[in-house]
């Protein structure tokens, strides 16, 4: 794969990560009342997963830097740091976002505009400075690492609710809380998994961990979401993203840092003018 194929899909994956830091979090509240009875198990994981999803409105829009720190199977790091900016979409369809990367050099001033969307294939806009030119591309493939990382382009774009189905399997002791435990299964094609279980938080309905099962139906990697933080008094978010992988033994972390919410960011900064104009 040539420089500017490692960029994109460095791209595409980093600009997912700050999607799904946003959709993983919740303000606090009570444990949601009128859950479906247990004994319907697909309409109880769905219900869960929608008041997870109903808990994270009104952002508005939303500044972060991150860092992203890679370990190899033998202890060694690398690190890369972006720079993101999101306007929450109220149309059904996922969150507009325009990341930036800051390192390492060979990378620098790469940015990627993204319009996700549930039932139709993500509009995507990357900015190359080396060539400066915005080139609209396409995320068909969505399984494959980038960079040496243990994410997947999926792990991070694909999270809206209509994307999944879903099956309420138990409730569970997740550390200090008890979690709802529940199976989703991909609707859309070019998966590289069979199904997610992942553990929501009974009180206030944040994510907590989540296991990936690859296409032969084995547990292949494993998220972890830590540090949770409130902002605003409302809105909460992980402090760190922590995904190991079971067969390759190698760990990524993601570290947020700097949040603000309601800068002013208005859909003149998510266009494709906006790319040049990124670093």
């Amino acid at each position: 794969m040539g420089m500017t194929g490692r960029i994109y899909r460095a791209a595409l994956c980093a600009a997912a990560i700050f999607t799904l830091s946003i959709i993983s979090a919740g303000p606090l509240r009570a444990e949601a009342p009128g859950l479906p009875a247990p004994t319907d198990a697909a309409a109880r994981g769905l219900a869960i997963a929608q008041e997870s999803d109903k808990r994270d409105r009104g952002w508005g829009d939303a500044k972060a830097d991150m860092k992203m720190v890679l370990t190899n199977a033998s202890g060694e790091t690398s690190e890369r740091a972006l720079r993101f900016m999101m306007l929450e979409n109220t149309d059904g369809d996922g969150n507009w976002s325009l990341m930036t990367f800051d390192k390492p050099a060979d990378i620098e001033g790469t940015a990627l505009l993204t319009y996700p969307h549930v039932k139709e294939a993500d509009e995507q806009w990357l900015y190359l400075p080396t060539v400066k030119r915005v080139k609209r591309i396409s995320s068909a493939n969505k399984s494959g690492p980038f960079v040496g990382s243990e994410f997947a382009f999926e792990d991070f774009s694909a999270q809206q609710v209509g994307k999944f189905t879903y099956k309420w399997l138990r409730d569970e002791p997740c550390g200090d809380r008890t979690c709802h435990v529940v199976e989703r299964a991909p609707q859309y094609e070019d998966s590289g998994y069979t199904r997610q279980i992942v553990w929501i938080d009974t009180t206030d309905y944040l994510f907590r961990k989540t296991d990936f099962y690859d296409r032969k139906d084995s547990l292949i990697k494993t998220l972890t979401y830590q540090d949770y933080k409130l902002y605003d008094n409302k809105f909460w978010r992980p402090g760190e993203l922590a995904m190991a992988n079971h067969e390759t033994k190698k760990s990524t972390r993601l570290i947020w840092q700097s949040y603000a919410f309601h800068t002013g960011l208005t859909k003149d900064d998510f266009s494709t003018a906006s790319l040049e104009r990124a670093r």
